[in-house]
């Protein structure tokens, strides 16, 4: 996942997801999700799509659109809803490892302070402290 990113990173110059998906030809839309459902990836036609709920704030909605992004790079081809439905896969590993994608890209321009608590971090770089388990 590191040189994944990295390389990502390199090749388009930034870590904004926004501007990763662009580059990436994948679709971003907000729309009204509801209360439960913060974004999702499909594909459709081979067209690649990315919802964010309009809902969130604008630093929940950078860091669904880079873990549905991680959809597209480490998952694609993979229908959650599919694998919840009809098999026995965890489907758990694959948002772990989703966020753990989100929280490495968002924070791969940066590095935390001498002194400074991860918390202050997280937010210093607008990534929500909700995500400080998949920090490694």
């Amino acid at each position: 996942m590191d040189k994944l990113i990295s390389n990502l990173i390199r090749k388009y110059k930034t870590n904004c997801p926004f501007t990763l998906a662009d580059h990436l030809n994948i679709h971003i839309r907000f729309a009204d999700l509801g209360e439960h459902t913060r974004g999702i990836y499909y594909s459709k036609l081979r067209r690649r799509f990315i919802v964010i709920n309009s809902r969130l704030n604008s630093h929940w909605q950078r860091f669904i659109c880079a873990h549905e992004l991680a959809h597209d790079r480490l998952h694609r081809g993979l229908n959650r809803f599919f694998l919840d439905e009809h098999s026995f896969l965890n489907t758990d590993k694959y948002e772990r490892q989703a966020n753990q994608f989100a929280v490495q890209l968002l924070l791969s321009s940066t590095n935390i302070y001498y002194g400074e608590t991860i918390e202050h971090f997280f937010l210093r770089n607008g990534v929500p402290t909700e995500m400080i388990d998949y920090f490694d």
